[in-house]
């Protein structure tokens, strides 16, 4: 019922850019917060940015001033604009979407994207 699409990952240089994007669909609804996550082999997952549906945004220290967390409620989208990559921004990266209603509190998570950021 619900599909998480990710789309924007791969190769950056350091220095460079890229735009990772997320849309869910289906039935999904009261969405509270949409985030970025990311992870590597034998490491925990970590919280890249975080907006909520009030418009806060949060971000790891690693990626404050560089990373863009965005939303857009009307096609339940939620964009990282990753700029200045730094080669220890490689990892896969995970969308969130966190729902929240009466009763009710899920997590949906986007399958994952590489993201190598290499010269």
């Amino acid at each position: 019922q619900v599909q998480i699409m990710e789309s924007g990952g791969g190769l950056g240089q350091p220095g460079g850019s890229l735009r990772l994007s997320c849309t869910a669909s289906g039935n999904i609804f009261n969405i509270n917060a949409m985030g970025w996550y990311r992870q590597n082999p034998g490491l925990q997952r970590e919280l890249v940015a975080a907006i909520t549906s009030g418009g806060s945004t949060n971000y790891a220290d690693s990626v404050k001033g560089r990373f863009t967390i965005s939303r857009d409620n009307a096609k339940n989208t939620v964009y990282l604009q990753m700029n200045s990559l730094k080669p220890e921004d490689t990892a896969s990266y995970y969308c969130n979407f966190f729902v929240r209603s009466a009763g009710h509190e899920y997590d949906y998570w986007g399958q994952g994207m590489q993201v190598t950021v290499s010269s």
